[in-house]
């Protein structure tokens, strides 16, 4: 039965995605009737998110080897994947494995904070950022820098993803620390650019935040 609860999860964050993709690239701006292409307006980025408690902690939604603050109204859930499971590939790259999802749109918009954790505990920040993103699809344009996460040493980088199906290439984010348990990797992407400078503050007091757990 708990397998059959996270298949149905991942499997609903794969529908959303797909969903949003799909709403992406068949859309068209409205001319009004007038033959004049109008175009929205982006959405603006509130400059801090409200604290809405935190994840990670005992009783938490999810058990992690960090602790950090949670914007206010986004969802976390726990995901478990076992190695036989048919989805358990999604779940996994490069040195991290997905362990936490933190939903968005309770919060009015579309994307997630994704924590993925790991066991290797020889490999510094910048090292783990890198084999997370050689082992993900399409990744370009990365920067990285160190930076400090919390009170503790971390590195963060930002690059883009781009695909056939988008529109134009969806901006990324993740920072890494190391724990004594291992890699800890918490990445934010987003249904467009919009959505995701819309998404920062949350990103942004996840990273001042986290401390060990």
């Amino acid at each position: 039965m708990v397998r059959d609860s996270v298949r149905g999860t991942v499997t609903a964050v794969l529908a959303a995605v797909s969903v949003a993709v799909t709403g992406c690239t068949s859309s068209a701006p409205d001319d009004g009737g007038n033959g004049r292409k109008t175009v929205p307006k982006p959405r603006t980025a509130a400059k801090s998110a409200v604290n809405g408690g935190s994840i990670g902690g005992p009783g938490s939604a999810c058990a992690l080897p960090v602790t950090f603050d949670l914007a206010a109204s986004w969802k976390p859930a726990s995901v478990q994947v076992g190695e036989d499971d048919a989805l358990s590939g999604l779940a996994e790259q490069g040195p991290v494995t997905l362990v936490c999802e933190i939903d968005a749109k309770p919060a009015g918009n579309i994307g997630f904070l994704r924590v993925w954790t790991g066991d290797r505990t020889g490999s510094t920040p910048r090292q783990v950022l890198k084999a997370f993103l050689a082992a993900g699809p399409n990744a370009s344009e990365a920067t990285y820098t160190e930076v400090k996460a919390g009170a503790l040493t971390a590195a963060e980088v930002r690059y883009t993803f781009s695909s056939e199906l988008l529109d134009e290439p969806m901006k990324q984010r993740a920072f890494a620390v190391s724990t004594p348990s291992g890699p800890v990797v918490v990445h934010l992407g987003g249904l467009d650019p919009q959505e995701h400078e819309a998404m920062l503050p949350a990103y942004e007091l996840a990273k001042k935040s986290v401390r060990l757990g």
